[in-house]
């Protein structure tokens, strides 16, 4: 049997290798039009960051490998233009001669990937204007900043290589503004999420450009000017275009191929097209939504490299659709953070009109006792039977593994209910007893059998304050924080013997910091025959919900100086409320003009600070932040 496969990264060459590992005998061709093949692609940004330092590092396999071990005949630079389906034959050119031939095949797989879609803006091929897919494309970039000493570029673009280019950049010392036409950068994430990765890329000097289109690229005397679709112009030596990708399916289109969703290639459940000689694998064609159950575009390495494994079995009749299901599973750095995401999120289902619930939680990376424990942010998504239909996590440590262990239990159909009993890994360097998605599992079936009443943050507008009371139950000093517009303060340990300054008749809208407590004084009030509902999340949730990003500047990202200090407070690792409590009695024992250092692990400890120092006339010197460690340097009394 001979068979030509057409693209040489992830699906095409791992379906090259497949089908020699399973089939000593066939002929095997790989085309590829490009100079590498089996290159990491989403490695790139992190080349031009040099964490990557050597180019060899990108390149995964070489065509000799692949013609020595494997014996495959491998043709770079040599680009499949056309498909003869009645004859059998395609037409290649060879971009290093330029002659053109033709071969036969038996069975052809087209693999050609995505291409990077196109800014419809007026001078958008300028010189100085770069996208990011081959490993070339990464080079000209490193190239073009050497020679030209770059320090300032734009990234239009919030999504993945968007994000990580802008990272990279910054870490390679340029000054970046990020231009995104939507509210928030990484669609996988809902806003609420996605604003602890805004605040995190303004702390460390990057611009953002949300809800603002590019309308036009021109060439100035000193670079490049980027308009905006608000009016601003954008001075850059550089710009990157990251707006993702469209499928590679114009091959397929000319041979009159069965095409679907966003101009994808249509294949069945075993990657076979409408031709039942050609097949078809990776970011071209259309995959299954693992939750939906529709044909989607998700674009993702490890589906495409699925998919040209079980295209090789296939082809041989041994029939496979791994990697035709695809949940979307996904991670990103974002400097000292990670996000991950798995299945829908809530703008998806929203349009999609499916029923759901949600739950937040806020729990550490580990036991909150043993020293380095960071906090993480997770929201899932369920529907009225608990199954789950998604899930989402920002942090700094342990982020993916939550989402990994969510991502392996949607894959065989489990519920929330299966979360509750999951057995993991505990010892406290690595984990809680209570692993995050237990306590997701644990919140979402209380929420599902009426235990826990919940509402959400963006409902807490719309509370009327003479018909409703609105309760915050965290600590005095956390109040100063800030809390829920108009809400009162009753400390939870003080609620039982405070029941009569509530009014039975009117319904009680609870709050905490993360959610805990509010859940337990909704369990007090509920078995006292009030009609009590807990906020989900707590007050973390609807200050990230309502994050004002216009005041949030770039911080140090060192170690605060220790001059002068009078007292050192490590609250790392401790749940709220303990480091504002350890903040209040340190300041206590402090005489006006003395300095106090704290070192906390919660994300929105700097803020929090700037907040209670205002409200308590102290002030804030300095913050800072490391891996996830933030500092603060308070002064008592005002300057």
């Amino acid at each position: 049997m001979k068979v030509c496969i057409v693209g040489g990264v992830a699906g095409g060459a791992g379906a090259a290798t497949r089908l020699r590992r399973l089939d000593e005998e066939a002929q095997i061709i790989l085309f590829e039009r490009g100079e590498y093949i089996s290159y990491a692609n989403c490695g790139l940004p992190y080349y031009i960051g040099k964490e990557i330092t050597k180019k060899e590092a990108l390149l995964v396999t070489k065509p000799e490998l692949l013609e020595s071990r494997f014996r495959i005949d491998v043709r770079t630079m040599s680009e499949v233009v056309a498909i003869h389906r009645a004859e059998k034959i395609i037409t290649v050119k060879n971009h290093v001669t330029g002659e053109t031939y033709q071969e036969s095949y038996d069975k052809l797989v087209l693999a050609p990937g995505a291409a990077p879609k196109r800014l419809p803006a007026e001078g958008a091929d300028l010189p100085g204007i770069f996208s990011v897919r081959t490993v070339n494309n990464t080079l000209a970039i490193d190239d073009y900043l050497e020679k030209n000493k770059s320090s300032s570029a734009v990234v239009v673009g919030g999504g993945f290589i968007g994000v990580e280019m802008a990272e990279n950049l910054s870490r390679r010392g340029l000054k970046v503004t990020l231009v995104e036409l939507a509210n928030q950068i990484l669609p996988p994430l809902d806003l609420e999420m996605a604003n602890i990765l805004h605040r995190e890329m303004l702390e460390k000097g990057i611009s953002l450009k949300l809800n603002t289109g590019v309308e036009k690229l021109e060439q100035s005397e000193t670079g490049l000017t980027v308009r905006l679709s608000d009016g601003t112009k954008l001075p850059a030596d550089m710009v990157v275009l990251a707006l993702g990708v469209s499928p590679e399916s114009g091959l397929a289109k000319e041979a009159g191929l069965a095409l679907s969703v966003g101009g994808s290639i249509l294949t069945d459940e075993n990657f076979r097209t409408s031709d039942q000689n050609i097949y078809a694998v990776g970011d071209a064609i259309s995959i299954i939504n693992g939750v939906s159950g529709k044909e989607a575009l998700i674009p993702l390495a490890g589906p495409a490299n699925r998919q040209g494994r079980s295209v090789a079995g296939n082809l041989l009749g041994k029939n496979s659709s791994n990697g035709k299901q695809v949940y979307g599973s996904s991670v990103v750095r974002v400097f000292d953070y990670v996000a991950a995401s798995v299945g829908m999120n809530e703008k998806q289902l929203l349009r999609e009109g499916t029923a759901y619930h949600k739950t937040y939680v806020h729990p550490n990376s580990h036991a909150g006792y043993y020293p380095g424990a960071k906090q993480i942010s997770l929201k899932m998504l369920f529907d009225p039977q608990g199954v789950i239909l998604g899930a989402q996590a920002v942090g700094v440590d342990g982020v993916e593994k939550q989402i990994d262990v969510i991502a392996t239990a949607m894959k065989f159909h489990g519920t929330v209910y299966d979360l509750e009993e999951l057995e993991l890994c505990y010892a406290p360097p690595f984990n809680s007893a209570k692993s995050p998605v237990n306590l997701l599992g644990f919140t979402a079936a209380n929420i599902l059998k009426g235990d826990m009443p919940v509402f959400y943050a963006e409902d807490v507008p719309k509370l009327d304050r003479e018909r409703v009371t609105v309760l915050d139950v965290s600590t005095p000093p956390e109040i100063k924080m800030g809390t829920l517009p108009d809400s009162i303060n009753i400390p939870l340990d003080d609620l039982r013997g405070r029941l009569n300054e509530l009014d039975p008749q009117k319904p009680v809208y609870l709050t905490c910091r993360v959610g805990l407590r509010g859940n337990v004084a909704a369990r007090i009030l509920l078995q006292h025959g009030y009609q009590a509902y807990n906020l989900s999340g707590g007050y973390k949730t609807y200050s990230l919900l309502n994050l004002d990003l216009g005041r949030i500047g770039p911080k140090a990202s060192q170690k605060c100086r220790a001059d002068g200090i009078s007292l050192e407070v490590d609250a790392r690792g401790l749940q709220c409320p303990a480091p504002i409590c350890k903040v209040e009695e340190g300041m206590r024992k402090l005489r006006d003009g003395e300095r106090l250092h704290i070192s906390a692990s919660d994300p929105a400890f700097g803020s929090d600070m700037e907040a209670w120092c205002d409200k308590t006339g102290n002030t804030l010197i300095e913050r800072g932040s490391n891996h996830g460690v933030f500092e603060a340097v308070l002064e008592k009394g005002k300057k």
